[in-house]
């Protein structure tokens, strides 16, 4: 029998969250490097990790897209859970509000976003790693409103240390949540993957260990009709995260109880040794690094896994290039393909495909101006058979002043709101401005640095020869 574990005042009080004066995204630096990369990574990074999903999600009944990010103030001295809507009718954005201080710059410590079937907004706030600060669970007053929330009290047998790090809260109609997330062990690198479910966001259960793999692993998620499927790489004792090779897939229809691989094979879990019935491919042997991008599924229900292969974890040139795959599974195989080819380990974007079957890509793989930084300039690729032949469609941005990061996609995303990203110098500390576009990106918008409005119109980037025009 599953133990639940509630909170006995279930919550505490509503309060009316403060408006932040505008959309500023935090910029963050990971790794100095002693080079003129100056960082392993680095840039605007308010979508940033991939790791946490959703951020934005479309909510239908009223024409809106609610998203977070990783905002901060003008000096860049502290991260600020925001949140704020995009009103599809009114094509007009929200002014942001601020539901925590986490009193860090560690873009790690970024927002997730959730909605339940009653259309109360729902925010997980990550903690990076063993660092000595809470996580949040936060639930809207009022359903489609962000006006106010509660602050909802983790149960201590469930998170015995009040953190979760990586979340991915995925809300299941008729199933509540299956919240996927990491924790991390004594030495801060050791990283276990884990879940738990909710019916209701204030009892849940027993946290169950999905992959405990010594030295840890990352993962990516994704929910299609309360299916859901991840992949997983691993880290090796030596080198640990920064050597993260192969590549696993599990899925699960019955809300995170059991977990097959593949082939529909019941895995016994916590997945405890790198070989196992959930590998895709052994990248190890070839002594190639994975570093994990998005996992989607086809319109016939097959999973389809974008992530990035390189030979070091530095930045720089590299021979052979940094490239972008897809693996496919058939029904009997998984079919892997080249995409692209991009100048930084940690270029971000997602895999999206179409009700009508093309796969579309929106992302900054296009040398950018701080060339081998996080990031670049935007272009859009598409493929009418299944990945294994790409077209570059357009050139999104150009002559920007700053790379631009971590393109998202919406959940139920809609063609005026297709992607929301932030932007930043990728060497040095900057501005970040966010950004969204529509599915061809026709247009780029940029959401105001300052706003002293409920609503604002989003400033369209009209791009030509010469750089963006404003």
């Amino acid at each position: 029998m599953v133990q639940r574990h509630t909170i006995n005042d279930r919550s505490n009080a509503a309060i009316e969250l403060p408006y932040a004066d505008g959309f500023r995204g935090i910029w963050y630096s990971n790794q100095a490097t002693g080079n003129e990369f100056v960082y392993k990574y680095s840039g605007g990074l308010a979508t940033y990790p991939q790791q946490h999903a959703p951020i934005a999600i479309y909510a239908p009944d009223v024409n809106q897209t609610f998203f977070v990010f990783g905002g901060t103030l003008p000096d860049n001295s502290t991260l600020l859970h925001m949140i704020a809507c995009y009103d599809h009718s009114a094509k007009k954005v929200s002014r942001p509000r601020v539901l925590v201080n986490k009193q860090t710059t560690d873009a790690h410590d970024n927002p997730v976003l959730s909605l339940d079937k009653d259309g109360y907004v729902w925010v997980f706030s990550n903690t990076h790693g063993n660092a000595p600060r809470a996580s949040y669970i936060f639930r809207s007053a009022k359903p489609y409103d962000i006006t106010s929330f509660s602050r909802i009290d983790l149960p201590h047998d469930v998170f015995p240390e009040q953190r979760f790090n990586y979340g991915q809260p995925w809300y299941l109609p008729g199933h509540g949540f299956v919240f996927l997330h990491t924790r991390y062990g004594g030495n801060n690198h050791f990283r276990q993957l884990y879940t738990t479910t909710s019916s209701d966001g204030y009892s849940w259960t027993s946290p169950r260990a999905l992959s405990a793999m010594p030295n840890g692993q990352y993962q990516i998620s994704y929910v299609c009709k309360n299916r859901i499927v991840t992949a997983l790489n691993y880290h090796p004792p030596e080198g640990e995260f920064n050597a993260r090779t192969r590549l696993y897939y599990l899925e699960s229809t019955d809300a995170a109880h059991s977990w097959q691989n593949a082939e529909g094979k019941t895995l016994a879990l916590p997945l405890n040794n790198k070989n196992n019935e959930a590998l895709v491919y052994d990248y190890e042997r070839e002594g190639k690094l994975v570093y994990l991008k998005n996992i989607t599924m086809t319109p016939d229900g097959e999973p389809v896994i974008l992530y990035l292969l390189s030979t070091h974890y530095n930045p720089g040139p590299l021979s052979p290039a940094r490239q972008l795959w897809t693996a496919r599974w058939d029904g009997h195989h998984w079919i892997r393909k080249p995409v692209v080819t991009t100048d930084h380990n940690y270029d971000f974007a997602p895999l999206v495909i179409d009700a009508c079957g093309q796969w579309r890509m929106m992302g900054p793989f296009l040398p950018g101006p701080q060339a081998y930084g996080t990031g670049g300039e935007i272009g859009l690729w598409t493929s009418d058979d299944q990945g294994a032949n790409w077209t570059m469609v357009r050139q999104v941005t150009r002559n920007s002043l700053r790379n631009h990061t971590y393109m998202r996609h919406p959940v139920h995303a809609q063609d005026d709101f297709y992607m929301f990203w932030a932007d930043g110098n990728a060497f040095a500390p900057s501005v970040s401005h966010l950004y969204f576009t529509d599915r061809n990106g026709d247009v780029v918008y940029r959401l105001p640095e300052e706003v002293d409005r409920d609503w604002v119109e989003p400033e369209p980037v009209r791009m030509d020869a010469r750089g963006p025009m404003f």
